[in-house]
């Protein structure tokens, strides 16, 4: 009996590093059967990018196992004959392949849409790029940290020039790009399953970067006008503003309805007083005094632990947010409640914990998450599983198109 709702569907991946590889784990938690096929030798550039100059220490090469859980991997040359062959074997029993690879790369391996649906025209291909297909730039290598940040605007409108943190966090733009490539995906099987075809579905870092700041791109479009930007004493609004407490941390407000919550902000303020101030009574009069209204909170904030005020603008159901460590951010119990980080038994680490993919369906229990695989590992269990005999996979080891210990 099966539990989980993909359980009968077969994955093929071909993707390096976090943009397609993470629409894959989603997959794969929900059941499908995903295999990851990898250059002998290297495998996914990610494997090692926990090395990466900058990068937090560890042994565990966390960059890949987030992405790569719950997956099989196979060691291919695609480059031959040979191996080419075993691709097509495996697109010709697949439900899915997904793929970020360049679009000359999969032209020359012969991967490309009309290549592969000529192999299985029920086939769902899910495409992620940097630049989209089309266009002069269509065939530039592209990452999160250029295609979604730099060119959406998110990245001009956060850092100075010489910013304070330089750069987003590693995949922070892919993990959303993967699931609009997930979203695809099932979009594809949904038609499928209406019309009995497959089809193409595709997304890229420049879309989802343009769609994660389409608020203020439409602003654009709309020909609004900026406002021009001031250091934070001069900021247009309190509500939105991070404060420092007596013991140098930080909470950031979210406050959306004025309106409704500028009096129990005041409350858990401890500064009631504020709230009938006719500097500050109103909302026009609060815009007009804001750089007076910013440092009356400033200098309150100053006065009380963290602790306190986050227990006070709980009290008074005032969105906020204290900004974590990421030892903080970990061990969240309310991460833990929902599910969000759930335990991992390493096969070196032991017991670990992870982050588990966004979402919940009620009464589909997601598959417990297992770590990635090493190079290689399910290479002959899925030839054999292909129809290959012993004296075929020997010959494919002997001549270097799968690992000869894989």
């Amino acid at each position: 009996m099966h539990n989980s709702l993909l359980d009968n569907l077969r994955v093929v991946e071909l993707a390096t590093m976090v943009f397609a590889p993470s629409t894959c784990v989603v997959l794969a938690e929900f059941g499908a059967r995903v295999i990851k096929v990898e250059p002998p030798g290297s495998g996914d550039l990610n494997r090692q990018y926990h090395n990466l100059s900058g990068m937090p220490v560890s042994d565990i090469p966390y960059t890949f196992l987030i992405d790569n859980r719950n997956k099989e991997s196979v060691a291919l040359d695609l480059k031959s004959p040979d191996g080419r062959e075993a691709m097509s074997r495996l697109l010709k029993s697949a439900d899915v392949f997904v793929t970020n690879y360049r679009l000359g790369a999969l032209e020359r391996l012969q991967l490309d849409y009309d290549s592969v649906k000529a192999l299985n025209p029920r086939l769902i291909y899910a495409l992620g790029t940097g630049y989209g297909e089309a266009g002069e730039e269509s065939h530039k290598p592209g990452y999160d940290n250029v295609c979604y940040w730099s060119r959406s605007g998110i990245e001009g409108h956060i850092f100075p020039y010489e910013g304070w943190l330089g750069a987003f966090p590693f995949g922070a733009g892919d993990h959303p790009s993967g699931m609009s490539l997930f979203a695809g995906v099932m979009m594809g099987l949904y038609r499928r399953q209406q019309t009995g075809e497959g089809c193409k579905v595709s997304t890229s870092l420049l879309a989802n970067g343009a769609w994660a700041n389409a608020t203020l791109l439409q602003a654009q479009l709309c020909g609004a006008s900026f406002r021009q930007r001031r250091p934070r004493s001069e900021a247009y609004t309190y509500r939105s503003l991070h404060y420092r407490s007596r013991d140098d941390r930080l909470m950031k407000l979210g406050i959306v309805n004025e309106d409704k919550d500028w009096r129990a902000f005041c409350e858990a303020l401890e500064r009631p007083e504020l709230a009938v101030d006719p500097r500050f009574v109103s909302i026009e009069a609060r815009e007009a005094n804001m750089t007076d209204l910013i440092r009356q909170i400033d200098d309150t904030f100053a006065t009380r632990d963290m602790s306190h005020w986050q227990q006070s603008f709980t009290g008074q159901d005032i969105p906020h947010a204290v900004l974590s460590s990421y030892a903080e951010a970990a061990d969240d119990v309310q991460k833990a409640a929902n599910g969000i980080v759930v335990p991992l038994q390493h096969p070196e680490a032991g017991e670990i914990r992870t982050v588990s993919n966004p979402i919940q369906m009620d009464g589909l229990p997601k598959v417990a998450p297992v770590a990635a695989p090493t190079l290689g590992q399910h290479t002959r269990q899925v030839l054999r599983d292909l129809g290959y005999d012993q004296a075929a996979i020997n010959r494919l080891a002997r001549d270097g198109v799968i690992p000869a210990d894989g």
